[in-house]
């Protein structure tokens, strides 16, 4: 007989802050709302552009989370991802992350990534390549754990030197989650992270990473989060597939393209033959409630222990969270595996 304690743990079921789609205050509005409704989490992207033009935002995600983080109570929140290499030097990452902490009572996880071009260019560094990005991140992670030592500290690598610094207002406690699409990435970033963050629902990066880290297994100390956009529409198939199509034709791009493209005119000139059947595909668009539980449904069936949707649009956002989101979670809680009830790394 298996016994309870020995199950993995329900999967948590989160809600997509994304700064590409909505400005500050409007991300502030929903996160609150998110919080009420019972939304485990809210992970937010960190961009300095929107991915195409039509989505027409890109609020700074620092500002916005430590309103949120005041503005909340219960929800956790992630960044999903920040890039600590070349916008934001690592340091500056580790300030702003453990003040960050602070403000949301323990609620927060630092979630980091090599980045997009789209990005980190802006700061005229250039754009390294993948394996040159992988070091740096590595790199990275090593000062922002320093830091958060709250010692005094000197490091001098390849790619980052930090110089006589300290954090002098430290948590007790901040934990890492790192994005990794592939098995070499995983292999590096699994021994320095305590998370997985990974927007495929493949069970062979669960295992990859369990391989990896055989002291943080997913779902007994770690958690895998991953993230998926659908296109919730009250009225219309089509009019929510329509609205995919305008906002987020640059998802089916892949990592590989999505990485390393420097401009919203790239994305739109790299999308121009996706037709909107294609979205459709790849994003459950229209009114009904199961269908996107479905898309939901692999994620969890992966092994993966967080997923956050991406509603698309803010057009239809405070729709979404008034009519829609209540109802989503009730059928996604049942849908799911209830597990032992005990979710790992959750705050408080």
């Amino acid at each position: 007989m298996t016994r309870v304690g020995s199950l993995p743990p329900a999967p948590r079921f989160g809600y997509t802050l994304m700064t590409e789609q909505s400005g500050p205050k409007e991300l502030v509005d929903y996160a609150i709302a998110a919080d009420r409704i019972g939304f485990d989490l809210a992970v937010c992207s960190d961009h300095y552009s929107p991915w195409l033009t039509s989505q027409g935002h890109a609020p700074y995600a620092w500002a916005t989370l430590g309103a949120v983080a005041h503005a909340t109570e219960r929800i956790e929140l992630a960044t999903y991802v920040t890039c600590p290499t070349v916008r934001y030097h690592p340091a500056v990452v580790a300030q702003k992350a453990a003040t960050l902490q602070l403000l949301a009572d323990g609620r927060f996880t630092l979630g980091l990534g090599s980045g997009e071009n789209l990005n980190e260019h802006v700061v005229g560094a250039g754009w390294p390549a993948i394996a040159d990005r992988h070091r740096m991140l590595v790199e990275a992670i090593e000062v922002i754990r320093s830091l958060l030592t709250g010692e005094l500290i000197d490091y001098s690598g390849e790619y980052f030197q930090v110089d006589s610094a300290r954090l002098w207002d430290v948590p007790d406690e901040l934990e890492l989650a790192v994005a990794a699409g592939g098995g070499r990435a995983i292999e590096a970033f699994a021994p320095l992270a305590d998370h997985l963050v990974a927007t495929e629902p493949s069970a062979e990066l669960v295992d990859t990473w369990n391989a990896a880290a055989p002291d943080k297994q997913i779902g007994s100390g770690a958690r895998a989060i991953g993230q998926i956009p659908i296109c919730w529409n009250p009225d219309s198939a089509e009019q929510a597939k329509e609205l995919a199509y305008q906002q987020f034709r640059w998802f089916g791009g892949g990592w590989a393209v999505n990485a390393d493209l420097p401009t919203p005119a790239g994305f739109a000139g790299a999308s121009r033959f996706v037709r909107p059947d294609d979205v459709a595909d790849a994003i459950p668009c229209g009114p009904d409630l199961d269908a996107i539980v479905e898309a939901i449904r692999p994620f969890w069936e992966a092994g993966f222990t967080d997923i956050a949707v991406v509603q698309v649009g803010d057009q239809w956002q405070q729709r979404f969270l008034d009519e829609a989101a209540g109802p989503l979670l009730e059928k996604l809680r049942r849908a799911a595996p209830t597990g032992s009830g005990t979710t790992p790394g959750s705050a408080g």
